[in-house]
C-alpha cells in the first residue's frame, strides 16, 4: 500500500473540506467512511428525480461571504429562502415569530399592539431568574407562544419536559416585529443545485476513498497508513467511552412517496409544535429545488433517544457533558499523530458554514 499523508475518517463536509484543501497542495489522502456513501448528513439520495436530504433538511446560510465564495466554487447556489411553518393542531403559523404569527394568534395588525401582548405576559409569568427552559421562554415570549409553539416541539425534540431541561437550551429566540418570514437573518442562503453530493465529490475528486470501512473496528489496519490522522468522528467512541460516553439525541427518518400527489404541503418545512404528533417535522424536499416533477416525497422526522450504535445528531452540551467534553480532550491533545474535528470531534453542532471555516482554520495551522 502506498503512504499517505493523511487519513481522513470521515467524509462529511469537515472532513472533505480538509481532504480538498490539502490536495491543492499537494498532500495525499485516503478518504474512509463506515457508510457506503460519501457527503456525511448532508448527503442526497435521488429518488423519482427528487434530492432527498437523505439525513434531515440542510439549508445552507451564512453571512461570511468568503465562505459563500468558497461554496459556490463547487456548485451554484438556487434562491431558495427558509420559510417554515408551525402547525398546532391544525392551527398554522409563521416561523421565525414574527407579525404574521401574531396576527393569527391575536388577531391584532400592529407591532406596538404585539409587543404589549409580549410584554404584559412576560409581566404577568413573574419570573426574575429563570431556573430552567420553560421559565427561560416564558420571560422572553410570554405564555401564548411558549404553549403553542414551544413546549411540545421542544420536549419532543430533547426527550424531556421544557421545566427539566437547562436555560441555554433557548438563550435567545427569534422575534421580528415585521412582517417577515425569512427564518435565517443571513445575507448569503440557499440550495445547491442539483443537490450537495456535487460538492462533495468535486472536493474528493482527487483523493483516494474507501467506503463501508469502520475505522474503529479496523484501527490496527490503518494505523500506518498515513502520517498524520483526522478523525471526524465520536471523540468518546474513539477512547472506547473509557470516560464514559457523551450524551446526544438521535433521529429516525420516515419517507413516504406520493405518486399522484405533486404537492403535499405547499412548503419545505412544517414543524409540529404539540407534543402528540410523534415528529417534530415533516420534509417536502421537491421545494428546496422549486421541483416541478410529477409526485413529490416527504419525510416525518422522529426525535429518539441515543444509545451507542445509534447515529449521534445532536450534542447535549450542558455542564456536565462539556465538562465530560473537556477530559476526553485533554486524553486526545496527547493522541500522537491523530487530529479531532466536525460536529462529533469537536462535540459542537455546527451550522455547514462553521464546519467549512473551522475546517479551514485546521488547514491554516498545517500550512503554518
Amino acid at each position: 500500500m502506498g503512504k499517505y499523508d493523511f487519513l481522513i475518517v470521515g467524509a462529511g463536509l469537515f472532513g472533505s473540506t480538509f481532504a480538498f484543501e490539502m490536495t491543492k497542495l499537494g498532500k495525499k489522502c485516503l478518504v474512509i467512511d463506515k457508510r457506503n456513501h460519501v457527503g456525511g448528513n448532508i448527503y442526497c439520495e435521488n429518488i423519482n428525480n427528487i434530492n432527498v436530504h437523505k439525513y434531515g433538511a440542510h439549508i445552507f446560510h451564512t453571512n461570511n461571504k468568503k465562505i459563500w465564495e468558497y461554496v459556490n466554487q463547487f456548485v451554484e447556489f438556487n434562491n431558495f429562502i427558509n420559510t417554515p411553518i408551525a402547525n398546532f393542531r391544525g392551527e398554522i403559523y409563521n416561523m421565525p415569530f414574527n407579525m404574521n404569527t401574531f396576527c393569527k394568534l391575536w388577531n391584532i395588525s400592529k407591532p406596538e399592539e404585539a409587543k404589549r401582548i409580549i410584554e404584559k405576559q412576560k409581566e404577568e409569568a413573574g419570573i426574575e431568574q429563570p431556573r430552567n427552559l420553560e421559565e427561560q421562554a416564558i420571560s422572553l415570549v410570554g405564555k401564548d407562544i411558549y404553549e403553542k409553539l414551544i413546549k411540545g416541539y421542544t420536549k419532543k425534540q430533547w426527550g424531556k419536559n421544557c421545566n427539566e431541561l437547562p436555560t441555554f437550551i433557548i438563550k435567545r429566540l427569534p422575534v421580528r416585529f415585521t412582517y417577515n418570514n425569512n427564518y435565517f437573518n443571513d445575507r448569503y442562503q440557499g440550495i445547491p443545485v442539483g443537490g450537495y453530493n456535487i460538492i462533495i465529490e468535486k472536493m474528493l475528486e482527487k483523493c483516494d476513498i474507501r467506503l463501508n470501512v469502520d475505522y474503529l473496528k479496523e484501527r490496527e489496519k490503518y494505523k500506518d497508513f498515513a502520517d498524520m490522522i483526522l478523525f471526524t468522528g465520536m471523540i468518546d467512541e474513539y477512547f472506547d467511552y473509557k470516560l464514559g460516553n457523551l450524551e446526544y439525541r438521535s433521529l429516525q427518518f420516515k419517507n413516504e412517496i406520493f405518486k399522484d400527489i405533486d404537492n403535499y404541503q405547499g412548503v419545505a418545512v412544517v414543524n409540529y409544535t404539540d407534543e402528540n404528533t410523534p415528529y417534530t417535522r415533516v420534509i417536502e424536499h421537491k421545494h428546496f429545488e422549486f421541483g416541478k416533477q410529477k409526485g413529490t416525497i416527504i419525510t416525518e422526522e422522529y426525535p429518539i433517544n441515543w444509545e451507542r450504535g445509534k447515529e449521534a445528531y445532536y450534542p447535549i452540551n450542558d455542564e456536565k457533558n462539556s465538562k465530560l467534553y473537556h477530559e476526553y480532550l485533554d486524553l486526545a491533545q496527547n493522541e500522537k499523530n491523530v487530529i479531532f474535528g466536525g460536529r462529533l470531534g469537536n462535540y459542537k453542532y455546527y451550522d455547514m458554514d462553521k464546519v467549512i471555516e473551522e475546517s479551514l482554520i485546521l488547514v491554516r495551522n498545517f500550512k503554518g
